[in-house]
């Protein structure tokens, strides 16, 4: 997934209605688009460096979109809109060694309320993917998902166990958006019902995937696969 500019870097200050954050550039301070509706745990101290995008696009309230936040330990990307792009990008380069020549379409349609974010087809089978943001981590080399108690997480379950009865081979994609996670986890603590339906779904069809990301100044690629622990 390539950044159509080059990204801007700055100082975090504070976020605040859940969609914006206070940045300095330069000695002074501007006000960014936050593009992420979760917790962020862990990643809102005062101080972080942070990287922007920046647009000249003159219906756009913000002009600044945070895309990146560092932490002591490595680069978190923050932008859920970018996600998909990041997983299409890995699809059609055959980066999943699950999914490799094979068709894609996105934003599938599935029964009357749900759409799922990849239809993915061969001769011999068509598969639902869901994908997942991750950008929590609480223990060294450990990202964890969901930060915060998901509703949306557990109607995507129980829409990907009706397609599976209807014959789709079903996955859940996590997208580690971090470079020092060797582990991936469900944090049961921050959503035990969550935690609860996905153990059962694992043990019927649902199969379970985790990528983590790898960043450079142009974009943000996924990376390699790390192990799923339940």
């Amino acid at each position: 997934m390539i950044f159509e500019n080059k990204l801007i870097s700055g100082v975090f200050i504070k976020r605040y209605k859940r969609f914006f954050v206070d940045i300095e550039i330069n000695n002074k301070i501007v006000v960014a688009h936050c593009p992420n509706t979760g917790s962020m745990f862990g990643l809102l101290e005062k101080g972080n460096k942070v990287w922007l995008s920046e647009t000249n696009n003159p219906k756009r309230k913000l002009k600044y979109t945070l895309q990146i936040i560092e932490t002591s330990s490595s680069k978190v990307g923050v932008n859920t809109h970018l996600t998909n792009k990041i997983v299409y990008n890995a699809l059609t380069n055959n980066y999943i060694k699950e999914f490799k020549n094979v068709s894609i379409k996105s934003e599938v349609k599935f029964g009357k309320n749900t759409r799922f974010d990849f239809l993915i087809s061969n001769k011999k089978q068509k598969s639902f993917i869901e994908v997942k943001n991750v950008t929590l981590l609480r223990r060294k080399g450990i990202g964890e998902f969901p930060d915060a108690v998901t509703s949306r997480g557990l109607k995507h379950i129980e829409e990907l166990l009706k397609a599976s009865k209807q014959g789709y081979e079903i996955y859940l994609l996590y997208v580690v958006q971090r470079e020092d996670c060797k582990v991936f986890e469900i944090a049961k603590d921050l959503d035990p019902e969550y935690y609860q339906l996905l153990e059962k779904a694992v043990k019927k069809k649902l199969k379970v995937l985790c990528y983590d990301c790898k960043f450079s100044p142009k974009g943000i690629k996924l990376n390699r696969k790390i192990k799923f622990k339940i």
